[in-house]
């Protein structure tokens, strides 16, 4: 009789995927890239159907664009478990389930989770449920707590008084492994709040979120937005009716949080626009409302079905890159990925704000402005586009790049998972393992600016 044959090593990532427009999709699909030359023989993205995601009413991208993933990345979209009589929680016992099936073989796993409601519960549930079966698997979890965690749940439970939800979201989230917080000022908000629920509750969340809490970058694929063909970059502009250096470009999740009415009410304001037009890429809650402000004015256009393989390319085509994020109840940019991104294509120089964790993606190579300063906004696209000579603007992008490479793929899978990393690595960039004996991060120039509760 044959004896079936599993996999060497497998990591598990729990995470909203691919088609969802979210950074940390991005991220999932990056961690898993390089998970395959670091000894990994089986890498499983765990995530949702792809009708339960457009139900939600997230943004998400053109299915017909999505980039493949490499041979060896398996995408698992569980069915739901039982039927109308479980109107919540059908989705969750579908991922549960089959992360216990993937526990009760005989394979070292790594699980790791984004999104700490649900998905590191989904995790925690699977783990404690294969033990309590008497599988003895054999796993190491990894949480990793996104802005989302912290701006969106946690914060709303501490606003609303619900102090027993926060309860659960900490006491999940230390139970694993290893626990992690994307940004810098992620680990500050998250320390923050336990310091709330345990003055509220006499818990002891607090000492242990600062001492076990460490910091782990997005990881980007710099190969993609590095010496990109200038031919490209030309033909897909032509295409979008472009031209280079001829738009300020705005390419993100269109919704309130992102800064985005500041930006088209501060474009009809600017002088530049008689030079550049205003594209905003994207698609999300905003766009409708948006798309009818700016319906009289033609110098705004509209994209609402970029690819991830034309990204790079509107980035590098830009004048200027404008992300004015502004801190909401439910939102606050707790790095921003497309920022770094931006820079590691060239082109145009990042106008942003001090919002969140931002300063930790730029370092000092953007132009900042405060948030919802629509005047400044205007002014900062004004000086990019009209008086910023091109020596500057070279300097800013050399900058930008450099510092954005601390963000590349392999550097910050070699940080989370450092017992993977083949002996002779360089050094991890800023993240888990660059971290000093006060938890700063080694990336040098930032200021967090820190949201009330």
């Amino acid at each position: 009789m044959n004896r079936p044959s599993f996999p060497r090593r497998r990591l598990v990532i729990v995470v909203r995927a691919d088609p969802v427009i979210c950074g940390h999709s991005g991220e999932a699909r990056n961690l898993a890239e390089v998970a395959l030359t670091r000894g990994f023989d089986d890498v499983r993205l765990l995530t949702w159907p792809i009708p339960a995601l457009q139900a939600a009413g997230l943004p998400l991208k053109p299915l017909d664009r999505l980039l493949p993933y490499s041979e060896g990345i398996t995408v698992e979209r569980p069915e739901p478990v039982g039927d109308y009589r479980v109107p919540d929680g059908r989705h969750l016992a579908g991922l549960t389930g089959r992360l216990v099936e993937l526990l009760a073989e005989p394979v070292p796993t790594t699980c790791l989770s984004m999104y700490l409601a649900p998905h590191t519960q989904v995790v925690t549930d699977a783990v404690q449920s294969a033990r309590a079966a008497g599988l003895d698997p054999d796993v190491r979890t990894v949480a990793k707590a996104v802005g989302s965690d912290v701006t969106n749940v946690i914060r709303s439970c501490l606003r609303e008084g619900r102090f027993g939800a926060a309860t659960v979201l900490f006491t999940t989230f230390l139970a694993n492994d290893e626990v992690v917080a994307v940004s810098e000022y992620t680990k500050e908000q998250i320390v923050e709040a336990a310091e709330a629920v345990d003055q509220h509750s006499g818990t002891r969340f607090a000492p242990e979120c600062r001492r076990r809490v460490s910091v782990s970058y997005p990881p980007i694929n710099a190969a993609d937005y590095l010496d990109l063909d200038p031919a490209r970059v030309d033909a897909v502009l032509a295409r979008r009716g472009l031209e280079r250096d001829g738009y300020v470009l705005f390419l993100s999740r269109v919704a309130r949080a992102k800064g985005i009415y500041d930006l088209v009410t501060a474009f009809a304001q600017t002088q530049c626009r008689s030079r550049v037009k205003l594209v905003v890429a994207g698609n999300g809650p905003a766009l409708g409302h948006v798309q009818a402000m700016a319906l009289e004015d033609d110098r705004v256009v509209f994209l609402t079905d970029v690819g991830d393989d034309e990204k790079p390319l509107l980035m590098r085509g830009c004048t200027a890159f404008t992300l004015p994020t502004k801190p909401e109840p439910d939102f606050v940019e707790t790095f921003g990925i497309a920022l770094a991104e931006k820079m590691l294509s060239g082109g145009g120089p990042v106008i942003t704000t001090t919002t969140g964790g931002t300063i930790e993606a730029t370092g000092d190579a953007a132009v900042l402005v405060e948030a919802g300063d629509v005047a400044g906004l205007a002014t900062a696209m004004d000086d990019v586009v009209l008086r910023m000579t091109p020596a500057e603007r070279a300097d800013r992008e050399r900058r930008g790049r450099e510092h954005a490479m601390a963000f590349d793929r392999v550097r910050v899978f070699d940080g989370l998972f450092p017992e993977a990393a083949p002996a002779g690595s360089p050094a991890p960039g800023p993240g888990r393992a660059a971290l000093g004996p006060a938890g700063l991060g080694t990336v040098s120039g930032w200021r967090c600016a820190r949201a009330s509760w």
